[in-house]
């Protein structure tokens, strides 16, 4: 799916909400358990539920790789069952060499391969440009990159502070003087510099970021670095995000959202009513989200 046929879509259903597929086993009905493909069934129920409301949907992959091939079965039986005018997201966050994340990209991307061609994969860009580029070599699929996240160890690394004056051949083996590191205005968050120099390798036809929903007051910050891309933003609902905080700093004049509940969603009921309440919540924020689209002027 390109990123006009994305726009379209959260047009047509007044709505830019992404529905995560996280089916622990655990946490299923009973009743469901007793199925063959218990995964399937669950997620098939809950697309049935939502497909009205949703424009995405982004199955979480270690909930289906845990379970060995039973797990990818699972999967691509749910790939293939989600209506072809909803945008797909393998939530993998993969990232390595040029060479396995070119194998990666194809298990996500070429059907002939593997049997699924997601719209779209999250990936990790620690490794840097090499690392990132053969995802984007498949045409009209998306790279989803890591930028700002809202666990608990994000600050561990996104939001220490750079300084992009410093070049390696500036320090010692990486010992570095206090008069060698300048802070100045120039300095810049890690994830800043994510979101900065990834922009060198795609445009925003074909780069997303995550950004969770409780780093709201951050996307002002983030939108002066990237105006016009499209941000997955998780953490809206169980997590505690702000729908409202979100579109207030976030939103762009085609929307650039795609928000994710999961949780929320397919656990709003643990009962044989599972997906009538999961259809509920997701009617009840897609009517939230038209609220904003309409507010902002997109509809």
């Amino acid at each position: 799916m390109n990123r006009t046929q994305l726009i379209e879509q959260i047009k047509r259903k007044k709505s830019f909400l992404c529905v995560g597929l996280d089916p622990d086993l655990k946490k299923l009905p009973k009743h469901i358990l007793r199925e063959p493909d218990a995964i399937f069934e669950f997620n098939k129920r809950l697309i049935d539920a939502t497909a009205p409301y949703a424009v995405a949907y982004k199955p979480n992959i270690a909930f289906y790789e845990a379970l060995g091939p039973r797990g990818w079965n699972s999967l691509q039986r749910t790939l293939g069952y989600i209506p072809k005018d909803c945008f797909t997201i393998a939530d993998a966050k993969r990232g390595d060499i040029g060479n396995t994340s070119s194998l990666y990209a194809q298990a996500f991307f070429d059907k002939g391969s593997s049997g699924m061609s997601f719209d779209s994969i999250t990936v990790a860009p620690y490794m840097g440009r090499d690392s990132v580029i053969p995802f984007l070599e498949f045409k009209d699929k998306w790279v989803i990159l890591l930028a700002l996240t809202s666990n608990e160890g994000s600050a561990d690394f996104q939001t220490m502070m750079m300084n992009p004056k410093l070049s390696r051949n500036d320090d010692d083996d990486f010992g570095l003087s206090n008069s060698q590191v300048v802070l100045d205005n120039e300095n810049e968050y890690l994830f800043e510099r994510v979101i900065r120099v990834s922009q060198q390798w795609g445009g925003n036809d074909r780069l997303m970021y995550v950004v969770g929903a409780t780093q709201a007051p951050m996307l002002q910050q983030i939108r002066k670095l990237a105006p016009e891309h499209f941000l997955l933003i998780p953490g809206v609902g169980a997590q505690g995000g702000s729908l409202e905080e979100v579109c207030k700093y976030g939103m762009t004049k085609e929307c650039g959202l795609l928000v994710n509940a999961s949780r929320s969603i397919i656990y709003a009921s643990s009962g044989i009513d599972f997906a009538q309440k999961a259809g509920e919540e997701a009617k009840r924020m897609q009517q939230e989200m038209e609220q904003q689209l309409q507010a902002f002027k997109i509809i």
